[in-house]
């Protein structure tokens, strides 16, 4: 507003000087400063003028620096938020839920949420230039700034109205493809082996495609309808203020004071155009990402249970105890288990058998606090873990137990890593981490490395065997020390000779520790205190007739 005031008295001096040195306050001013001629203030305009125009760009970006470091922070906490919300989501969840959906929403959704903050902080910064500008305009000469402000006013409205219904049906489509994409990824890259196996390369570029061009052919026209105003509008402005000269001088006889009073309003067009433009592109990218705004509102109202903390897994001293428990992962979905009466003491050794879709796994996701029973309930030592006025017991049950599932996940990291895994780096237990290495068998083959328990595994440890990996899994489990271990198939990627020593290492364990194995192989389970069938979700009659189980 400071530079648009200052070219008004400027362009009056270069056009006719003598004009403005007959102002009674410029003429105290210039005798102030020691001028005696109207010429002698062409240099003093000019700085006065450059420096207005300079303290207005500084203000400028000074603000556009603060707005995007604002939006930046804004976008880092709802990103942490929605990822830290989305781990504290119950196992069920997570069950019933595409990791696809998750990706996008922590990356793809958050980017288009920031960028439309961005455009809500430039809206408003635009708006307040914007009606800055015009109250400059309205003192400079009211009936032109009136008639400019409607024309441009109601130009953007009517485009605002005409684009609003074609940005949100592109939003929705963008969020959707946008999780079609991350989905084909997963597919595509996690299946890789088996993708160069059957060369179905095509297949999946295919699908990746599929997606992956809508998806930019959508996010090229929300862009044009939010930017193409900008060049249809400046040609409509120059037009204008063309128009605006010609009748300035028919009106005024050609008078010199049409020169500066043109050139004040020429400048106040120039920069009140992009400041409407950032207000209608601002509108445009709250409308233009609204589909992610709302998959990330969804993500921070999911529910965040309270914060347990706990400083020791809760001791097992007597018994695990199921009482009636049913379970089913839907509303409408069968059940999976059926009123389960199960009881394990501790130090036990139980074999949990059974044909596939038996229900097994859901068993021990229940008996490790993962899945609540839908009837029932989960004893330990009498005490009902999912109750609700002790938040912290199911929390303190889970510590005390680990897991060695049939698909070991490794992160790329360290081999000590992975064994310690969740642990910092600077408070690995080395000590802890060889013995659990050597009583999983797998101690000879990291020593023998050259860097170690220092290796790295690479992506899901794609650098190691099927078995290397198992062992490691098994390690990990022996690293944490737990009162219970789950066995889900942890040696069935073992050849028989590695399985038998792993298996007679894991049985040289103290007997306090509590095993549940599921198997396939009577190899695996031969030596348990007592086998549990599961068939169709109910417990019966075991026995260990054939090879497998």
């Amino acid at each position: 507003m400071v530079s648009l005031g200052a070219v008004l008295p400027f362009l009056g001096l270069l056009s006719n000087p003598d004009l403005l040195w007959q102002q009674p306050f410029i003429q105290s001013l210039s005798q102030w400063l020691g001028y005696s001629k109207s010429q002698q203030l062409v240099l003093p305009a000019t700085l006065a003028f450059a420096i207005a125009s300079i303290l207005a760009a500084v203000i400028r970006l000074l603000n556009l620096w603060l707005n995007v470091r604002l939006g930046a922070a804004i976008g880092s906490d709802l990103s942490c938020a929605a990822y830290e919300r989305t781990l504290y989501q119950p196992y069920e969840v997570h069950v019933q839920r595409n990791s696809a959906e998750v990706i996008t929403g922590t990356t793809t959704h958050i980017g288009q949420t920031v960028a439309a903050l961005n455009g809500l902080l430039q809206l408003i910064t635009s708006a307040v230039v914007a009606a800055s500008l015009l109250l400059g305009l309205l003192l400079i000469d009211a009936p032109i700034a009136v008639a400019s402000a409607a024309i441009f006013a109601s130009s953007y409205g009517a485009l605002a109205i005409s684009s609003r219904r074609e940005l949100s049906r592109n939003s929705s489509k963008i969020a959707e493809f946008s999780t079609l994409q991350v989905k084909a990824l997963n597919e595509g890259l996690g299946s890789i082996r088996d993708v160069l196996l059957d060369g179905s390369q095509n297949f999946y570029s295919h699908i990746y495609r599929q997606a992956d061009i809508p998806l930019r052919y959508l996010g090229a026209k929300n862009y044009f309808l939010t930017t193409f105003p900008r060049y249809a509008l400046e040609a409509l402005g120059m037009v204008a203020i063309a128009l605006l000269g010609g009748l300035l001088v028919f009106q005024r006889d050609g008078s010199s004071s049409v020169i500066p009073l043109l050139g004040a309003l020429a400048l106040g067009a120039q920069r009140l155009l992009p400041a409407l433009q950032q207000v209608y592109s601002g509108w445009a990218s709250l409308h233009g990402f609204n589909a992610g705004i709302h998959a990330v509102l969804s993500m921070l109202n999911q529910p965040l249970p309270p914060q347990v903390s706990v400083s020791k897994p809760l001791q097992f001293r007597e018994v695990i105890r199921l009482e009636q428990v049913s379970y089913k992962y839907g509303v409408d979905q069968p059940y999976v288990l059926q009123n389960l009466e199960l009881e394990i003491c501790r130090g036990e050794r139980v074999g949990l058998i059974g044909s596939t879709g038996s229900g097994k796994s859901t068993l021990v996701d229940i008996l490790m606090g993962l899945l609540q029973p839908k009837k029932g309930r989960l004893l330990v030592d009498g005490a009902d873990l999912h109750d609700t006025s002790h938040p912290d017991r199911l929390a303190a049950w889970r510590a005390a137990i680990a897991h060695v599932p049939q698909s070991i996940y490794l992160a790329d990291t360290s081999i000590a890593e992975n064994i310690a895994f969740g642990v910092p780096l600077h408070l690995i237990d080395m000590l802890r981490v060889r013995e659990a290495a050597a009583q999983a068998q797998i101690a000879c083959f990291i020593e023998s490395s050259s860097e170690g328990y220092s290796s790295f595994v690479g992506e899901r440890g794609i650098r190691l065997s099927g078995g290397q990996r198992q062992r490691l899994g098994i390690a990990r489990a022996l690293y944490r020390q737990a009162s219970v271990i789950v066995l889900d198939e942890a040696t069935s990627a073992l050849d028989t000779t590695t399985e038998k020593a792993v298996m007679e290492a894991v049985e040289g364990l103290s007997r306090d520790l509590t095993m549940v194995m599921i198997a396939h192989r009577i190899s695996t389970v031969q030596n348990c205190d007592r086998l549990i069938r599961l068939e169709n979700g109910i417990l019966v009659p075991s026995d260990f007739s054939g090879s497998s189980l």
